[in-house]
């Protein structure tokens, strides 16, 4: 990070002396010049001031910049305000004026342009309204008052792109660190998801063997013992075989990666997720998401469960990487009799966005609908956005 990068830093740390910092050089400048307005010696060509009347204004002057980062209008309204009835009532300009042009960048820095250009306009008016009180209303005079004006409102300006650069280059890197993260969870939970299903062929294929071997021993048990016995062999070799099969996979879905991924310690028994945890996942999604559930809720099966919560995973991480940087989302559950309809909706870029080619997303979410007899669909919406659709039916006996 450069010198402006960690003064930025610094600064957003400690808003209230750096405050104080900016209006503290004009209160020892106007304590320095005070002196001849206590002896009665100030020279100018308007109504005198004494040193009450001065150190009233200086102070009136000054006093606003303690507000100016967080409210940096109604700090240079206050001020040009001030400045003005000063000009009204024909006193000369004080130091302190020169708050004027620390309020003007302060709106330069924190304010949209339109703000910083009204601004600076109204600093350009009050360089007029003095040469015009001091009766040497000029081009050049004009000029040369307003470069102290325009310098002030550029450099204001220059540090607000700065800041906002910073600021994207910041959003975009956390962005990146939350998708990186999330996708890393996600590769994580399809890599187990399909030792799962490879897990579920194995043990489907061996116990097969085992039971027909089983009922052949069974049939033959009176007619041709060696036979039996071979049989029961084969189903000790084969429930051994089933069972170190699921000694390995078992393992490494307990796995922690952190712990070396062997298994031994770590191990996580924390139950698979489900409706229950919809809004922590609306939540943490990494984009701003809403959950809105219609009907009265029913009792679904835990694997169910899980696959609308991948699906809604799955459907919000299509949302944080291809919608944009503002898109928001909208996540709605709705229970209507024997059919639960999951609808994932944000007003992203939609068609617009680029198509990645080494996703699998929507071929596990059909994967997962498809298990429970559902459908899915998953495109962009006519208006702009991006939708995804899933049906899944509610099993007989628990639709409310």
């Amino acid at each position: 990070m450069d010198v402006f990068g960690r003064v930025h830093a610094w600064s957003k740390r400690h808003a209230k002396v750096m405050d104080a910092l900016r209006g503290a050089p004009l209160a020892v400048l106007a304590l320095v010049t005070a002196r001849p307005y206590a002896t009665g010696t100030a020279v100018g060509s308007g109504a005198q001031l004494h040193l009450a009347g001065y150190v009233v204004l200086s102070a009136l002057l000054i006093v606003p910049l303690l507000w100016q980062r967080r409210r940096p209008l109604e700090t240079f309204a206050a001020v040009a305000l001030v400045s003005f009835g000063q000009w009204a009532l024909g006193f000369d300009p004080v130091p302190a004026n020169i708050s004027v042009l620390v309020a003007l960048w302060s709106v330069a820095y924190g304010c949209a342009f339109r703000w910083a250009l009204a601004a600076g306009l109204i600093a350009e008016l009050g360089v007029y309204l003095v040469l015009v009180h001091w009766r040497t209303v000029s081009f050049s005079m004009f000029f040369s008052g307003s470069i102290f004006v325009v310098t002030t409102w550029l450099t204001g300006l220059y540090a607000n792109t700065r800041r906002r650069y910073l600021e994207g280059l910041e959003e975009r890197a956390e962005r990146a660190e939350r998708e990186r993260d999330q996708q890393a969870r996600l590769a994580a939970t399809a890599e187990r998801a399909r030792i799962a299903r490879e897990l579920h062929d194995v043990v489907a294929h061996n116990v097969s063997v085992m039971v027909v071997q089983a009922d052949g021993a069974g049939y033959m048990i009176d007619r041709d013992p060696e036979q039996v016995r071979q049989a029961v062999r084969d189903i000790s070799r084969t429930g051994r075989d089933a069972l170190a099969e699921m000694r390995r996979l078992v393992g490494v879905l307990r796995a922690d990666p952190e712990d070396g991924g062997d298994g031994a310690t770590g191990t996580d028994y924390t139950p698979q997720p489900g409706l229950a945890q919809l809004e922590e996942l609306v939540r943490g999604a990494g984009v701003p998401a809403r959950l809105r559930v219609t009907g009265p809720p029913c009792d679904l099966p835990e694997g169910q469960q899980l696959a609308v919560y991948r699906i809604i995973q799955e459907a919000l991480t299509n949302a944080l990487k291809h919608g944009g940087p503002s898109v928001r989302a909208l996540v709605e559950l709705t229970y209507g009799g024997a059919e639960l309809v999951v609808r994932v909706s944000d007003d992203g870029r939609g068609a617009a966005a680029p198509r990645s080619h080494d996703g699998h997303g929507l071929i596990g979410m059909r994967e997962r609908v498809g298990m429970y007899g559902g459908a899915v669909s998953a495109e962009p919406r006519p208006g702009g956005g991006f939708e995804v659709l899933a049906r899944l039916p509610v099993p007989v006996g628990r639709a409310a």
